[in-house]
Formats: C-alpha cells, sequence, structure tokens
C-alpha cells in the first residue's frame, strides 16, 4: 500500500547536469551467436525486457573496442519505428553484459536512483518531450544530445528509491502472470488439435466423457445462412 510518507517538493534540473552519456559498440542480430557474452541489443528493448535488466538471453563473440555494462547504467534505444516508441529506458542492473549499437548509454549521478530515471523517461512529460524531438520518418532517432536536455523532476533518493521498486515488482508480477498466459494459450493450441478431427480422421483424439460416435461432415452452406453488416467504419 502505498503511504503518504515524502511531502517534500521534488527538484528540477536538465537531465545533462545529473548523469554522464556515451553510446554503445556496433553489433548487429547478424553478430548474434548459440553461446558466447550477453549483449542487448536495442530492438530487445522493445520486445523483450521491462524497466529492469538483470538477465540476457542472446550472445556474441565479442569484439575489439566492445563496451560492457558496469551495472549503474540506463540504456535507451537510438533508433526505432514511432517516436512514441523509442522514448523508453531501461536500467542494466548485471555487470560484464555488452552494450550494442544504437544504444544510447546514461550514467547518473549518485542522487539519482537509476531505476527511477529509466521510469521518468519512459512515462508522463518526459516520456512526451522525448516523442517531439525524435527524427525521421520510417525509423525515427533519438540522440544522447536530446536525452541531455530532458527537463528531470526527482524527489529525495529515498522516494526515489521506493517508487523503483513499486513499479519492478508490478513488472515482475506481470512477467509471471504473462508466463502463466503464454503456457494457456500453448494448452489451448494443443487442445484444438486433440478435441478436433485432424488429417481427414471421423474423431478427435480426444473425447469428454461418455461421446463416442463419429463426426459428421457436410458443406456449411447446407447448416447455415449467411448475410453481411453495415458499412461503419473505426473513424
Amino acid at each position: 500500500m502505498i503511504a503518504n510518507k515524502f511531502t517534500d517538493a521534488w527538484e528540477q534540473r536538465e537531465l545533462r547536469t545529473a548523469a554522464t552519456f556515451s553510446k554503445g559498440s556496433g553489433y548487429s542480430k547478424n553478430d548474434l551467436k548459440e553461446n558466447g557474452t550477453p549483449i542487448i541489443l536495442y530492438g530487445r528493448l522493445y520486445t523483450k525486457y521491462e524497466t529492469v535488466i538483470s538477465e540476457v538471453d542472446t550472445f556474441v563473440d565479442v569484439q575489439p573496442n566492445s563496451v560492457y555494462s558496469t551495472g549503474h547504467e540506463v540504456i535507451v534505444p537510438a533508433s526505432g519505428e514511432t517516436a512514441e516508441d523509442i522514448s523508453r529506458a531501461s536500467f542494466v542492473a548485471k555487470s560484464g553484459i555488452l552494450l550494442g549499437g544504437d544504444l544510447n548509454i546514461i550514467v547518473p549521478d549518485d542522487y539519482i536512483n537509476p531505476v527511477f530515471l529509466a521510469l521518468t523517461i519512459s512515462n508522463g512529460n518526459q516520456q512526451k518531450e522525448l516523442s517531439k524531438r525524435a527524427q525521421g520518418k520510417s525509423v525515427v532517432h533519438i540522440h544522447n544530445s536530446d536525452l541531455e536536455n530532458v527537463v528531470l523532476l526527482y524527489p529525495k533518493y529515498e522516494e526515489q528509491e521506493k517508487i523503483g521498486e513499486y513499479f519492478s515488482k508490478l513488472d515482475t508480477l506481470i512477467t509471471l502472470h504473462q508466463r502463466k498466459c503464454d503456457k494457456l494459450i500453448q494448452f489451448k493450441a494443443a487442445m484444438l488439435k486433440k478435441m478436433f478431427p485432424q488429417n481427414g480422421a471421423d474423431k478427435p483424439e480426444l473425447r469428454f466423457k461418455g461421446f463416442t460416435d463419429a463426426w459428421e461432415q457436410r458443406e456449411l452452406r447446407t447448416a447455415a445462412t449467411f448475410s453481411k453488416g453495415s458499412g461503419y467504419s473505426k473513424n
């Protein structure tokens, strides 16, 4: 439960005064291997990772001049399909992970909690501000120079930690429910195959108790009537 323990006003400053900035090194999907050194590629921020990244499931062979995480970085994709999607961030909570090309890397100063920073970049006014700065048409881009100009609102560090912990727990809960949902989807697909006749058979593999008769077959035209809906659109 959220309680009103914190009452101090939040401070405000440009992110350039509260962090240092750099870029990842140039790996791509073509460099991925079955095994090797773990790496984060920018596209996975859209499809795989939540606010906190502690485990990585993509690997490469190490190239010269690679950039490794130290466990303090907030990363923001430098490219994306839409301005709304591109302004998102994640905290890399583990050291020794390669940070691939097209990643903007932010290391916040000690008084800025990295989980809080990732959340504030990805939501609210900061997210809208970055979306406006995104450049391009078919592919849009965000640069460190855009991130430096973000106006950061932040409370005391203790409150930042509480906010980060709260949303990290929600992410964990969502992930657990998503896994359950994925398993149920797989179970449904398996049951559809077992409970409907396959490959010309007239009986399914699995049936409810008490049903043993063969299934009948006919064209749908002989078992239904047909018509059309009227012409509304989503506009």
